[in-house]
């Protein structure tokens, strides 16, 4: 290759942009399907024809210079204007098609989500649908995630968000376990019991709780502790049928089993604040344009969950 001449410029720069994104060769590497050899080797390559270094190279992680963040910030429009195009093409076709990754909590994936995912495959043969269950925030344009479902209050700003559906928390146990240790009436009860909740990194695990019917009082914050912290609530829900405790679980988890009888409400006068978003979002990162493959999934989505939660 002549110095200071790359040729295939442009896949040196989308390299370079993705390998900002991921962080490392290696990742960028994986996300793009090459070995990292050669994605080093494009990077070495640009970086000779631009004449100026671009990516500070560590053993663990790959930082773009000055240099190397103002190239992707004057490359990365014109890039999404590439894709917007390819995408508004492709939408051309009579029937979607393409990759489809999305992201969800692991309980809601399971219980909610999963069983009205046939209905979409059918409708859309040419739709490959990859779903990744994970309780962890995964950063979506990082990941190369189309969509994803967020438990929140309140979506990113930097997202495109669609309402899913309302949920609630809910405060429940088993009737053995409420047979053998009482009821609870109210928060500070709470703390002769046993509560079954999800780990907190650092400092006590607290519960929070204002009047159900609204009434004008400062919110209730009581200490909680247990045998048993888990960052899932599926497992929560189940531990709670189990008798091992009192578990506040979002209704999609909780639903199933109040319905069946094997967990009861409790405190049905209080709810719980703070603990879980109000709504179920599903978010794409932003751009001007939704490709067909997510708002197909997003309508068909939204309109399976307009009656409500399974159970």
């Amino acid at each position: 290759m002549p110095s200071g001449k790359v040729e295939n410029l442009w896949e040196h720069l989308h390299w370079l942009v993705v390998l900002h994104e991921q962080g490392s060769f290696s990742k960028a590497a994986a996300h793009l399907g090459v070995s990292k050899a050669s994605m080093s080797q494009h990077i070495a390559d640009l970086e000779k024809a631009a004449g100026v270094m671009l990516v500070q190279r560590t053993t663990r992680s790959a930082a773009l210079t000055d240099a190397g963040r103002r190239l992707v910030e004057s490359v990365r429009g014109p890039f999404d204007q590439i894709a917007a195009g390819f995408s508004d093409v492709r939408d051309l076709a009579a029937q979607p098609r393409g990759l489809l990754r999305v992201t969800a909590p692991v309980a809601f994936a399971r219980q909610q989500l999963v069983p009205r995912l046939p209905g979409f495959l059918q409708q859309y043969p040419e739709i490959q649908l990859e779903l990744d269950m994970s309780d962890r925030v995964r950063p979506l344009a990082q990941e190369g995630f189309d969509l994803a479902v967020r438990h929140t209050a309140v979506p990113p700003p930097t997202h495109v968000a669609w309402t899913l559906a309302p949920t609630r928390a809910v405060l429940a146990a088993s009737p053995a376990y409420l047979a053998a240790h009482g009821t609870p009436a109210a928060p500070p009860d709470l703390a002769h019991h046993r509560c079954l909740f999800y780990p907190r990194t650092q400092g006590a695990s607290t519960w929070t709780f204002l009047p159900a019917e609204g009434a004008s009082t400062d919110p209730v914050t009581v200490p909680i502790a247990g045998q048993l912290a888990v960052n899932n609530s599926e497992a929560l829900r189940d531990a709670a049928i189990e008798g091992l405790g009192i578990a506040l679980l979002p209704d999609f988890s909780a639903q199933s089993a109040l319905q069946a009888g094997s967990l009861t409400e409790v405190m049905p006068d209080w709810r719980s604040t703070g603990a879980f978003g109000a709504w179920l979002y599903l978010i794409r990162p932003y751009t001007a344009h939704t490709s067909r493959v997510s708002q197909v999934f997003v309508d068909h989505v939204r309109s399976a969950f307009a009656s409500g939660f399974a159970t």
